[in-house]
């Protein structure tokens, strides 16, 4: 009788199931909660943007892309790191265009990544790096990032804030690559420039790559800046800095990152990507670089979703949840150790099945699975649905 090969083949990640993300958007819509645990907008995109991509679709631009992407949105692109951060890429052999910041991320972290090269994680982590990490035969190293007092007042210090010193400590002989992440999933903490400035001189003699993702870039609060890694000289020559039109355009369904990196670094990423998706959707890719004209696209992002944050926490001011106001991203982070000791992930469960709001436990973003008792909540959501979810928050 033959074997099942399946059963003789050892997996190549065993720790792996079906991410949380599916599982609680599987159980809102089975239970019919509103869904605050997928990080995705509840809204539609521009009318315009969809219009930009309707007539590239009537004009026959329906075929392979280039596998760089197409030169009018690299273009557009490098225009706009110019315009932003007054740092000059070549669109031509420093902007690569792929099929979502996730598929940039996997290619970066193969570009460099050998078997047995170590590779430093800051946990709370989203959950595809560690996986690719592991797919290229590295190991992953965590600096592991807590909330501060959830009784302190909100002026206390920031939560997660990263210990510099114990970076140092972790960094070795076979440390390859440092994952960054600003603003951050899940906690919504912003990077400073004396962050930059930590992690430049602890590399900087060092060969030592960066993986910068950067895809919340736009979405910051209380007239934050974002420090790009690619404003730092000596960060932005050793740096993927990894970016998403997703999340700035309303548009995840459309999978459109990118990633910018010196000649080199290109180089080696533009060698995985072509074998990964070779290109990305063609129409998409035009309508984008139009639309990229227009700053203000994007420019608006803090106002809009600064007013989503704010009436979402004022929903949650009278319940018992703590939380200090995120700084930037789409989530909000909320203690609950005033009402229960269960589990984060228990609890999610409960909050999806009896009060009709699904959420993502921390603890899942851990290796270890710290539980902090945190829950992560997404308020890129109608006003509406805002309002209703914090009501029935606040009745637990």
């Amino acid at each position: 009788m033959n074997k099942d090969p399946l059963k003789t083949r050892s997996s190549k990640l065993p720790h792996v199931g079906t991410t949380i993300f599916t599982v609680m958007s599987k159980l809102a819509t089975e239970t019919g909660a509103i869904n605050l645990s997928q990080g995705f907008p509840g809204f539609d995109c521009s009318p315009e943007l969809v219009s930009l991509v309707e007539q590239y679709l009537q004009k026959g631009f329906n075929q392979y892309a280039p596998m760089t992407g197409v030169p009018a949105l690299r273009e557009a692109l490098a225009q706009k790191a110019v315009n932003q951060y007054n740092v000059s890429y070549d669109p031509e052999t420093e902007v690569t265009i792929t099929s979502g910041a996730t598929e940039a991320i996997f290619a970066a972290i193969t570009a460099v990544v050998r078997p047995g090269d170590e590779v430093i994680v800051f946990e709370p982590a989203y959950d595809s790096y560690v996986p690719a990490i592991e797919l290229n035969g590295g190991t992953p190293v965590y600096i592991t990032l807590a909330p501060a007092n959830e009784s302190a007042p909100e002026t206390h210090t920031a939560d997660y804030t990263i210990d510099w010193q114990l970076v140092a400590e972790k960094i070795t002989d076979k440390t390859r690559l440092i994952l960054v992440n600003t603003p951050h999933n899940p906690t919504g903490r912003v990077w400073t420039t004396t962050d930059l400035d930590q992690l430049a001189n602890l590399i900087q003699d060092r060969a030592i790559w960066v993986v910068s993702d950067e895809v919340y870039e736009h979405i910051l609060f209380d007239c934050r800046k974002h420090h790009s890694l690619m404003t730092h000289p000596v960060l932005q020559e050793r740096t993927f800095v990894i970016g998403s039109f997703g999340k700035t355009f309303h548009i995840t369904g459309w999978k459109v990152g990118y990633c910018f990196a010196p000649r080199p670094l290109t180089t080696e990423f533009r060698k995985i990507h072509q074998y990964l998706t070779f290109s990305t959707v063609t129409p998409i890719q035009y309508a984008l670089a139009d639309y990229l004209k227009n700053p203000d696209h994007y420019l608006q992002l803090p106002a809009f979703y600064q007013h989503k944050r704010d009436l979402f926490l004022d929903g949650l001011r009278q319940s018992r949840f703590r939380f200090r106001t995120t700084e930037g991203s789409f989530f909000q982070t909320v203690s609950y150790a005033d009402i229960s000791h269960e589990p984060d992930y228990e609890l999610a469960l409960r909050l999806t099945k009896e009060i009709g709001v699904a959420a993502i436990p921390v603890s899942v973003f851990y290796h270890r699975k710290n539980d902090y008792r945190v829950l992560r909540f997404c308020f890129a959501k109608d006003d509406a649905t805002l309002i209703e979810a914090a009501d029935r928050l606040s009745k637990l």
